[in-house]
């Protein structure tokens, strides 16, 4: 990943999981509004298929390889930026994968599974690791992308890894906010809704208006709020 000089001006801003979904559009979108958009992956060539796409829709954006789960792919793409560009003004947390609809909540005493699920959503360790690379920014901003169903205060039953996932990362996005409220750093949690992606499938709401209220978040002014959690920029209930 290389960038013109030109580019450490401009608004820097990093996607997790942006190869598909609502992630390659909120690529989209900051790269409309001018933002140096570091569009990441696990895949290498995932990142690379989604810029060039991007590309022929007529939105520029840089492809680099990330995994949330994996600490050496962190370091290394935090390097990258850091040699790239010196620092990260805006991180989008977006990452995830699975809802696992087929699931239950265990009960409170039972036997270990032999085939334990899959780890879903973003892990939720990841948000805090580029912190150092924010620091440098002098309007630096994280966005977590959550979900509604994880609000405590309507918490159902079903998908039990997704929901306790994107509690903790609700959680995280507090701790967040009050660790990093010092260094001007605003931390926010967005539930972009049901949107009609692999993930969310038919029937939800068109991806641009999913991706528009992370969008909001990630853009928002100097004075803006800091630990929300929020769906197309109203808050919602914890």
């Amino acid at each position: 990943m290389t960038s013109p000089t030109a580019e450490h001006a401009r608004t820097i801003s990093l996607v997790t999981g942006g190869n598909r979904g609502i992630g390659r559009e909120v690529c989209r979108q900051l790269a409309a509004l001018g933002h140096t958009v570091l569009l990441t992956s696990r895949s290498p060539a995932s990142a690379e298929a989604a810029a060039r796409q991007l590309a022929r829709d007529g939105s520029s954006v840089h492809p680099l390889q990330l995994d949330v789960r994996d600490p050496d792919s962190v370091g290394a793409a935090a390097r990258e930026v850091a040699k790239d560009f010196g620092r990260l003004d805006m991180l989008v947390n977006n990452a995830a994968i699975m809802y696992d609809t087929w699931q239950r909540a265990p009960p409170p005493i039972s036997p270990p599974s032999p085939r334990p699920p899959r780890p879903v959503s973003t892990a939720p360790g990841a948000p805090h690791r580029p912190s150092c690379l924010l620091r440098q920014s002098p309007h630096a901003r994280i966005v977590n992308v959550s979900s509604e169903a994880a609000s405590l205060a309507g918490l159902g039953g079903g998908t039990p890894a997704y929901t306790i996932t994107k509690a903790g990362l609700n959680a995280l996005t507090l701790m967040l906010a009050a660790e990093l409220r010092g260094d001007r750093i605003l931390v926010n949690a967005v539930c972009p809704g049901r949107v009609a992606t692999d993930m969310g499938g038919p029937g939800g709401r068109p991806v641009p208006e999913g991706a528009a209220g992370i969008v909001w978040a990630a853009t928002l002014p100097h004075d803006g709020p800091t630990g929300g959690f929020y769906r197309d920029g109203l808050p919602i209930p914890w």
